[in-house]
């Protein structure tokens, strides 16, 4: 009886009860669409939101973000409902979390925290890990106050340098920003690590094309489809955490490193973004941008803007792009992209699943990464078998033609792979 009891216990559910701001200078509907993705974070999180509300103010309240009458209002309405935790959908300062949570006598947390929450529920590397503790911790460090109030709390003066609990913050302030220097000098190794892995994939002259997107668009499908990868893909925001990278070998016999990266959200946390620049310089390396697109998502525009303003963040937002919109297979009869396409001249529409469109964004990432080659001809006997095949395996050969006891080829021929040809090249095209 003991087992079952702590099994059901263990597997309560919290209850979650959210909140916004309406400020007018925003459209209409917007706050609500933003509580839309704000309980999508919720159930990802893993709690059951039970209620929501919102109040139209001309900005935000000093001490409890709502006003204090609504505030109390919603109070009354939580514990009627046995709320466990509410969740505001803009970032908290330090007071009003304190001062919220005085009054609703329940677990309180902001947008940030939240997301946070699922990246570290997501993060599965040794990198993830140190990159979520220290958005964490980053998120943490003036928040702390609140974790002390327990404890006794005295003026200063003569006598009286500070209670307990003043010792005891101070303390942990301490420990918090010696573990934050501890973790940016283990990142610092991280990002030499992956420094010196991109330099020899460059020595390769292999382009990189990233993934990027908002959060459930389909990337990792789309990286399974085309590399052939065991990426986790799941219907549920944030799924992919950690980068990957895997060769892709294009129609035209060209090598292309392909990266899934993390999905972004609007509002993503500022934390985040500078945590996870060591993730995201997958993004900024790169030569060319896969920007894939939801299109069956009922605010897919708004999402294929907030990514572009995180781009813009990260000062890559002029960076070659490629938008792949994608789900095709899951539109509804008679809706189809002519929208998309005008708005977005050489989109490619495709289905992750079905990989149906996949011959046209091959063939468009041929065109948009093709490196600058030798266009040569080449005279390959026929006996040296060994050599014609790593001329196909290396080069894109354009025409080719065997007669007597050698073969002609013309071919598109990486630099770096002249020298190995050279005692075969008859002349230049």
């Amino acid at each position: 009886m003991k087992a079952l009891l702590s099994t059901q216990l263990q597997q309560h559910t919290e209850r979650v009860f959210l909140v916004g701001v309406v400020l007018k200078q925003q459209r209409p509907g917007e706050v609500e669409e933003s509580l839309d993705e704000l309980q999508d974070l919720a159930r990802t999180a893993g709690g059951e939101v039970v209620g929501r509300a919102t109040q139209r103010l001309d900005h935000p309240h000093p001490a409890t973000y709502l006003g204090r009458g609504k505030a109390e209002e919603l109070a009354l309405i939580c514990r009627a409902e046995e709320v466990d935790t509410v969740i505001f959908d803009d970032e908290l300062t330090p007071a009003q979390g304190r001062n919220l949570e005085r009054l609703f006598e329940c677990k309180i947390l902001d947008r940030t925290s939240l997301i946070l929450d699922i990246f570290a529920q997501r993060a599965r590397t040794r990198e993830g890990k140190l990159q979520v503790e220290l958005a964490q911790l980053r998120h943490l460090l003036p928040r702390l106050t609140r974790y002390w109030t327990h404890l006794s709390r005295q003026k200063g003066g003569i006598g009286m340098r500070g209670g307990e609990g003043e010792t005891q913050l101070e303390a942990d302030r301490r420990r918090v920003m010696e573990r934050i220097d501890r973790l940016r000098r283990e990142l610092e190794e991280v990002r030499r690590q992956r420094d010196t892995q991109r330099a020899g994939r460059q020595r390769r002259l292999w382009p990189l094309a990233s993934l990027v997107g908002y959060t459930n668009a389909g990337k990792s499908t789309l990286f399974n489809a085309l590399t052939g990868a065991s990426v986790l893909q799941e219907d549920q925001l944030f799924a992919t955490l950690d980068p990957t990278t895997r060769r892709l070998q294009l129609p035209t016999n060209q090598n292309v490193l392909l990266s899934d990266t993390v999905g972004f959200i609007r509002k993503l946390p500022h934390q985040l973004v500078e945590a996870f620049k060591a993730t995201l310089d997958e993004v900024v390396q790169a030569d060319l941008l896969l920007h894939v697109v939801d299109v069956t998502a009922p605010r897919a525009e708004e999402q294929a803007a907030a990514v572009q303003t995180v781009l813009e963040e990260m000062s890559v937002a002029g960076k070659p792009t490629l938008m792949v919109l994608n789900k095709m297979d899951l539109l509804p009869p008679g809706r189809g992209v002519e929208g998309w396409l005008a708005r977005h001249p050489g989109a490619v529409p495709v289905s992750a699943r079905t990989r149906a469109g996949f011959d046209d964004l091959l063939a468009e990432l041929g065109t948009r990464l093709r490196p600058v080659r030798d266009y040569v001809e080449l005279v390959i006997p026929h006996d040296q078998a060994a050599l014609i095949a790593r001329l196909h395996e290396v080069g894109q050969v354009v025409e080719q033609k065997f007669d007597g006891h050698a073969g002609r080829f013309k071919v598109r021929l990486p630099p770096h792979c002249r020298a190995e040809f050279a005692h075969c090249i008859r002349r230049d095209l």
